[in-house]
């Protein structure tokens, strides 16, 4: 018995996951068994690059989540509304989901994975982050026996290309910004991109995952690349650094037995020494760096986003679930009558992690100042960063033009809020001029 598909939206992904549908061959047997039975779009006359019969296609989407023959509802047609409506109306009538929509499990996860415990269905999105990069599923099953130390990723291919063309050609933001746009590596509105939104759902959800707790979305800081100049990339790869937009979520550094989940979860710019892992990860590539114990580290690089890499995950997760429907459909039941869920898919976790303030993370720092050039200057800004407990580890005069110093100074692991003090006092200095800027230091 086929099991039958119920597709929301036919834009890049969805044609791609009806292309991999249509053709099953050499492919996993159980591909086979996936029929497409309706697919909900916005518009019966736009041109699409799949083939379907006529009368599968409907602009009546809620019909589809609604319908008794439908097994599994896949959701992919993106922003929060009416996605969240139509996943929820699909859970009320029992239909499992998959989705590739971060942006709503970021926000609603907690709506959806409690209807969804309660109505018995599973809810899966290893599409929603990296792409084709299976990420999520092992974090629920193949590392499950570990305990999680801290998942620290390139999550975002927009702003990685923006990045890696900056530190390649000695280019400006804003001029390689619009090339991407241009070669549809950004969107017109790049804002959820390069202000660093999408990853921040992004980390919102692997965090969940990882350290088996709700993370509200408010509570991740957010740090976008706008800020980052072609002068500190040049600068940073003379000190031995690349640049790239992290999305980290870790423990607290002293964890006690009462505070497990006492969790950082940010995104930003950030240097990165050139022998890490993620340092080599350029253009549209992402990659996710995973610690514990006691498997130490795992990477996961692959693209991060594109039709077939996504659509890959999509039918991953489909797969998922119509094995679980052949073997146990009818069979396991609690006494309330609905389905026993693996508590290796679903996600059952209730509480909420309690997420540290930035002004309370411990890491280091990089910063570049634009100062007159007195005798003493830097003599000065060691005091005041010692005065707020701010230990350096190198201050560098990099450049002078006139009378103006340009004086780069990279810290040791340093609370924020310390930092940030001594650098409210360094701005009163009337011979400091500018801080023109400051990033975060894996």
């Amino acid at each position: 018995m086929a099991f039958k598909i119920g597709l929301l939206g036919l834009g890049t992904v969805g044609a791609g996951t009806v292309q991999i549908l249509q053709d099953p061959a050499q492919r996993h047997p159980l591909v086979q068994e996936l029929a497409i039975y309706r697919v909900g779009v916005r518009s019966l006359d736009k041109p699409r690059t799949v083939t379907l019969p006529p009368e599968q296609l409907t602009t009546d989407l809620a019909s589809i989540v609604t319908d008794p023959s439908v097994d599994i509802v896949v959701e992919l047609i993106g922003g929060l509304e009416p996605a969240r409506s139509l996943i929820l109306k699909a859970i009320e009538h029992r239909k499992h989901v998959v989705t590739a929509n971060k942006a709503v499990i970021a926000r609603f996860g907690a709506e959806i994975y409690t209807a969804a415990a309660q109505a018995g269905v599973y809810v899966l999105l290893e599409a929603a982050v990296g792409g084709g990069i299976p990420v999520i599923e092992p974090l629920k099953q193949s590392l499950c026996a570990n305990r999680i130390h801290s998942v620290t990723g390139i999550v975002n291919g927009t702003t990685n290309y923006i990045l890696t063309r900056m530190k390649n050609e000695g280019g400006d933001f804003a001029q390689i910004l619009a090339d991407a746009q241009q070669l549809g590596y950004a969107e017109a509105d790049p804002t959820a991109d390069v202000d660093g939104f999408d990853a921040a759902d992004k980390i919102a959800i692997l965090a969940s995952l990882a350290f088996g707790g709700r993370i509200k979305l408010e509570e991740v800081y957010c740090e976008g690349i706008r800020g980052v100049s072609a002068t500190d990339i040049a600068y940073a790869e003379q000190l031995g650094f690349v640049i790239k937009l992290l999305a980290i979520a870790k423990r607290a550094s002293q964890p006690t037995p009462d505070s497990l989940d006492h969790l950082q979860v940010r995104v930003h710019p950030t240097l990165v020494p050139k022998q890490h892992p993620l340092a080599s990860v350029n253009d549209v590539y992402n990659a996710i760096l995973i610690e514990g114990t006691p498997i130490g580290q795992v990477m996961f690089f692959g693209p991060g986003a594109g039709a077939g890499p996504t659509a890959s995950a999509v039918v991953a997760d489909i797969l998922n679930i119509a094995a679980i429907l052949k073997v146990e459909r009818g069979c396991a039941v609690q006494p309330s009558g609905l389905p026993l869920l693996d508590p290796l898919l679903a996600c059952s976790h209730q509480h909420y992690c309690t997420v540290a303030p930035i002004s309370d993370v411990v890491t280091r720092f990089y910063a570049r100042f634009l100062t007159k050039d007195f005798p003493g200057v830097i003599g000065k800004l060691g005091t005041c960063f010692g005065h707020h407990e701010v230990s350096l580890e190198s201050v560098v005069q990099i450049d002078r033009r006139s009378d103006t110093a340009e004086i780069v100074v990279v810290t040791h692991d340093v609370k924020e809020g310390n930092f940030r003090r001594a650098l409210e006092e360094i701005c009163t200095y009337p011979a400091v001029e500018q801080i023109a800027s400051t990033f975060r230091v894996l």
